[in-house]
């Protein structure tokens, strides 16, 4: 159902609606949407900030952690004044402060089975946020399950990526096509540090794409895998293709 736009919003969004590719159709879309956003750290901050300014209705945030000084460096919905607040409660007086229209809910834990499913079940985008690969492969299985598209970051060093999966179309790749959970290292900035515009990069990405796959414009990332390397300012596109012998997406369990 879209919503109405009174005349203070349309001042808000001005910028936004003056574009062809959105205008106020697109505008009552954003409007109308319900996001989940997993994680409240380098890459939600911007996320979440970004959708929050352009409009999204309805954002729903979940993180377990709370801010620490070592957090100040690059998790821009935090200041000095939050060290030890949830980092839920943290970034919702940032996204508040942004825009007081779009209503917020937080999840104070990690997401996992039933709850996982019944969270994704009720928005219509999720957007991993999150530092882990458990956590990853569990949004992406619940993606798929509940047919819900997910946009996926990673960021690292001074090396990131972003891409695309939508279960809703036939062709689409799921995050287990393209990553084995047997296969993989510890991704964590705490090991490996960050640079702190790389989360910036990454998470301002992310946040455009689920505005472009929610108002349904421009060529996805679906199929595409983005790799930024920071250190040589250099990117490289990588085509995903669908597994079908995938054990969460493939042909026989009737994807």
């Amino acid at each position: 159902m879209s919503e109405e736009i009174n005349d203070q919003q349309m001042l808000r969004y001005s910028r936004q609606i003056m574009l062809d590719d959105i205008d106020i159709a697109g505008q009552q879309t954003l409007m109308a949407a319900t996001v989940l956003v997993v994680g409240a750290g380098g890459l939600g901050c911007p996320v979440a900030m970004y959708l929050a300014s352009a409009g999204v209705g309805k954002l729903i945030i979940a993180d377990d952690d709370q801010v620490e000084l070592s957090n100040l460096q690059r998790q821009i919905g935090h200041g000095e004044q939050d060290l030890r607040k949830l980092k839920v409660a943290s970034l919702e007086e940032t996204l508040r402060d942004i825009n007081p229209e779009v209503q917020i809910e937080t999840i104070h834990r990690r997401l996992q089975g039933d709850s996982l499913s019944a969270t994704v079940a009720k928005v219509d985008m999720v957007v991993d946020a999150s530092d882990n690969f458990k956590t990853r492969f569990a949004l992406n299985a619940a993606c798929v399950v509940e047919q819900k598209p997910l946009i996926s970051g990673a960021a690292i060093r001074m090396e990131g990526q972003v891409t695309a999966f939508d279960p809703r179309l036939e062709h689409s790749p799921c995050y287990r096509c393209l990553y084995s959970e047997q296969e993989h290292e510890d991704s964590s900035c705490s090991s490996n540090g960050v640079l702190a515009p790389l989360v910036g990069i990454i998470g301002s990405l992310q946040a455009f794409e689920a505005i472009k796959l929610l108002v349904g414009f421009g060529e996805s990332l679906v199929g595409r895998l983005l790799i930024f390397d920071g250190k040589y300012l250099e990117w490289r596109e990588l085509k995903i293709s669908r597994d079908p012998k995938c054990p969460i997406c493939g042909d026989f369990n009737g994807a």
